[in-house]
């Protein structure tokens, strides 16, 4: 039995990614005419009952964010697509952009009829400034198509969607960031509360939602939300896009239905991962992005779903696996981690800014023999406990999350170097 599904990546690879005619072959904007004929409250509850959590990584309810906003009085209403994929090891949002675009442009359009907005906004990552051009491209045809832009469908509806490019910085795929960044400010967070949904873009309510997660609003609208649900795991319907990296057989994009498959699966299945390229063993691998935990060979039969993976100490994330091999050095892959963070910190709070460098000092200790003391571990345990509860922003609250849970499965490691007292 197939371990992959094709919800959102149907017609990936098989269609020309700018041709409207293509997507509607593959049942393309048949969800928006669905969409147009339904109170916007329906497509809510839709998404609600259909429990399809945040893509991007957070895994906040989407159904719960949607009816949050819907109540909000106040116009207008903002859409913004967080496309900033800069969690390293990530790449199933650049799947979706260079693949199936209009899957996405179609869940940001539905998204944007339920709130009546009539702007949405597009923020890609610096890195795919090659995206910008076809993404333009694609909103012309949409456009031209009666897709977008004015009286949507003869719906009365309009709307309208830019394409804003950052500028590589790591910080702003934090919401409040993004925002900032959007309006032409330094991407730096805010303080929360009040909420984007309350005071968002240019100050206005204001709905942010993950590539991913748009792309997946057509297919529940299609099916409603209970069968979408039932398709995925009881707490989260629907399906996951992984990104297998590292030393893994098979390196790709993959969709799997959540809660259908274990961690074993995806790494060692002929569909999946295909095991251990080079045929060495598996020493661990690290999901979610380099904010998210690293995880060891033992807990390999856990089931990939939010919660079981939550209970096991470990987590969905982006959706980002990376794969290590037992010729990598957990020391030296830490210091790699914990130097994208030092690179990526937007410098507003002491903890994540100066932690940073302080851990850095340490691992580069624990990695020369004798040069580390006793000290130095409990330095280091410390350092994890401030950044985690005193970051400004969820960058330095995770920044250390990869080396709090190595530490658990590879203290052994972290203490090989240390000098005896």
């Amino acid at each position: 039995m197939s371990k992959l599904i094709n919800l959102i990546s149907i017609g990936a690879g098989e269609m020309h990614p700018e041709s409207i005619e293509d997507y509607q072959k593959f049942g393309g904007f048949e969800a928006l005419k669905k969409a147009m004929g339904m109170q916007p409250a329906r497509i809510v509850e839709e998404v609600k009952t259909a429990k399809l959590l945040g893509r991007g990584g957070a895994a906040f309810p989407i159904g719960i964010k949607w009816e949050h906003l819907l109540h909000i009085e106040g116009s207008p209403k903002y859409i913004v697509c967080n496309a900033d994929e800069g969690e390293p090891g990530t790449f199933k949002d650049r799947f979706v952009l260079r693949q199936i675009p209009l899957r996405m442009i179609e869940g940001i359009i539905i998204a944007g009829y339920v709130f009546n907005s009539p702007q949405a906004y597009i923020y890609l990552r610096g890195e795919y400034r090659d995206l910008n051009k076809i993404l333009k491209n694609i909103i012309a045809k949409a456009k031209a198509a009666g897709f977008l832009g004015k009286n949507i469908l003869g719906s009365g509806y309009s709307l309208e969607i830019d394409i804003v490019s950052g500028a590589g910085a790591y910080v702003c795929g934090e919401n409040s960031a993004l925002l900032n960044s959007t309006e032409g400010k330094v991407g730096r967070p805010r303080i929360k509360p009040p909420h984007l949904a309350e005071v968002g873009l240019f100050q206005m309510p204001t709905l942010v939602n993950n590539v991913e997660s748009f792309a997946a609003i057509p297919e529940i609208v299609i099916m409603g939300g209970q069968k979408y649900l039932e398709l995925g795991h009881p707490d989260s319907g629907g399906s996951k896009l992984v990104c297998l990296s590292g030393h893994c057989a098979r390196r790709g994009t993959y969709e799997i239905p959540l809660g259908k498959s274990t961690l074993r699966d995806v790494i060692y299945d002929e569909e999946l991962g295909g095991g251990m390229a080079g045929g060495r063993k598996l020493k661990f691998f690290h999901l979610g992005g380099q904010s998210g935990p690293i995880g060891h060979p033992d807990q390999l039969d856990t089931v990939y779903s939010y919660s079981d993976l939550r209970a096991a100490g470990l987590s969905v994330g982006s959706g980002a696996v990376v794969v290590m091999d037992d010729s990598v050095s957990i020391l030296e892959y830490l210091q790699s981690v914990n130097e994208f963070f030092i690179h990526e910190s937007c410098g507003k709070c002491v903890p994540c800014r100066e932690g940073n460098r302080q851990i850095k000092k340490i691992l580069d200790r624990l990695l020369i023999p004798g040069a580390a003391d006793r000290e130095d571990l409990a330095n280091l345990r410390r350092l994890i406990d401030t950044m985690t509860a005193a970051s400004f922003c969820g960058l330095g609250q995770t920044a250390a999350v990869a080396i709090n849970t190595a530490w658990k499965h590879f203290k052994s490691e972290f203490e090989a170097n240390v000098a005896k007292a």
